[in-house]
C-alpha cells in the first residue's frame, strides 16, 4: 500500500468517526443526556458501599432522571428482588462477572408479580451480572411453574454480558427494543417469550430438562406478536443452543409470533419438526418461524412442520441488522459510551 493511500485511509476513518461523535453530541444537547456516567454508586453486602442492597441505589436515583447513573455491584448472591421503575430511565448496572454477581429470588405466584428483577424504564444498560428465579432449583424440589428471572418491558435496553437462569418462563422479553450481546439464557419452556423487538447477539442459549427423569421436549421461545403488522420479533443471530434434553425452537404464544434462529449452531436433540403449535387453535399457521444459515446436525430442516417459513434473503437482512431495533441511533450512542468507559465496541 502506498503512503498516500494510507493517508487516505486514516483520513477517511477519522472523518467518519469524528461524525459518529459529533452526531452523538448533537444528540446529547438536544436530549440533555451525558455521554458517560456522571454518577457513580457502589453496592457491596458487606457495607464498605454506599449501599448494601442493589434496590436502595436504584431509589436513590431521582425521578425523571436524565443522566447516566452507574450502580456498580460487587461480587456476591444477593437475595433481593429489584425493580426500575419507569420513572427512572438511564441507569446501569454493572456486576463483577455473569458468574460473581447474582441476584436470586423464587417467586411463582403469576408472571407480573414474581420476576426476580423487573425493569420498566427506557434506556437501561445491564451488564456482567445474572439474575436467577431458584423457586425451580433442582434442590427445591418444586413442581414446574412459570417462574420469570427477568422481565424487561422500557425501550432501548442493552444487555451485555448477562445471565438468565430459571426453569419456566425464564426471560420475559415483554416489550421494546433490546439488544443482548454475550448472554447466557437457561430454561426449558417457554423461557424466552414476549412481544419484545429484540436481537440476541452472541448468546448461549442453555435448554435444561422440563422435568428430569421424565422425557419431554422443551420450547425455547414464545412469542407474543399480536397482528401481522407489528414489528415486534425475536431474532438470534451468532447463538450457540445447548440442550440437556429434548426441544423444539418455539410455539407461538400468540398468533403471529416472529422468530429468526440465524448463523447459530444447533445440536442433534433439536425437534426434527423445530417448531410446534401452542394448541389445537393456535397451530402456527399464521406465525413467522424462520431459519437461515445454521449449522449443527440440528439445523437440518428437511423435516420441519409444513408452516415453517422461507423468508427471502432482503428480509433476513433487515431482521439481522442492529437497524431492527435501532433505527434511531440509540444502540450506536450506548455503544459510544461502552467504548468511552474503555469496553470497546459490542458488535
Amino acid at each position: 500500500m502506498s503512503f498516500l493511500w494510507y493517508c487516505f485511509i486514516c483520513l477517511f476513518l477519522f472523518v467518519g468517526l469524528g461524525k459518529e461523535l459529533a452526531h452523538a453530541r448533537h444528540f446529547n444537547r438536544k436530549n440533555q443526556v451525558k455521554l458517560v456516567a456522571n454518577k457513580k454508586i457502589k453496592v457491596d453486602p458487606s457495607g464498605k458501599g454506599n449501599f448494601s442492597t442493589i434496590q436502595s441505589a436504584i431509589d436513590s436515583v431521582p425521578s425523571n432522571n436524565k443522566n447516566w447513573v452507574q450502580i456498580n455491584v460487587n461480587a456476591g448472591t444477593y437475595r433481593e428482588k429489584l425493580t426500575i421503575p419507569v420513572d427512572k430511565p438511564y441507569i446501569i448496572i454493572e456486576g463483577q462477572g455473569k458468574l460473581n454477581t447474582f441476584v436470586e429470588w423464587d417467586d411463582h405466584d403469576n408472571i407480573l408479580q414474581c420476576p426476580t428483577f423487573s425493569a420498566w424504564a427506557n434506556n437501561l444498560v445491564i451488564r456482567f451480572i445474572s439474575f436467577r428465579n431458584s423457586y425451580n432449583s433442582p434442590k427445591n424440589s418444586n413442581p414446574m411453574t412459570p417462574a420469570v428471572a427477568t422481565l424487561i418491558s422500557g425501550n432501548e435496553s442493552y444487555f451485555l454480558n448477562v445471565g438468565f437462569y430459571g426453569v419456566q418462563d425464564t426471560l420475559w422479553d415483554n416489550k421494546g427494543t433490546h439488544y443482548y450481546q454475550n448472554c447466557t439464557i437457561q430454561g426449558a419452556v417457554d423461557f424466552i417469550f414476549g412481544a419484545g423487538q429484540s436481537i440476541f447477539n452472541g448468546c448461549d442459549i442453555n435448554v435444561v430438562d422440563a422435568e428430569p427423569g421424565e422425557d419431554l421436549a422443551g420450547f425455547i421461545t414464545a412469542q407474543g406478536r399480536t397482528n401481522p403488522n407489528d414489528s415486534n420479533g425475536f431474532v438470534f443471530k451468532n447463538c450457540s443452543i445447548n440442550v440437556n434434553g429434548r426441544t423444539y425452537l418455539g410455539r407461538p404464544w400468540r398468533p403471529y409470533a416472529r422468530v429468526l434462529f440465524y448463523n447459530s449452531t444447533m445440536p442433534n436433540i433439536i425437534e426434527p419438526e423445530g417448531w410446534a403449535p401452542w394448541n389445537h387453535t393456535l397451530e402456527g399457521d399464521e406465525s413467522t418461524f424462520a431459519e437461515s444459515r445454521n449449522n449443527g446436525p440440528g439445523a437440518d430442516t428437511s423435516k420441519r412442520v409444513s408452516w415453517v417459513k422461507k423468508l427471502d434473503s432482503v428480509t433476513v437482512r433487515k431482521m439481522t441488522s442492529t437497524r431492527f431495533v435501532d433505527n434511531n441511533g440509540w444502540l450506536t450512542r450506548t455503544v459510544l459510551i461502552q467504548s468511552a468507559k474503555g469496553t470497546g465496541r459490542m458488535f
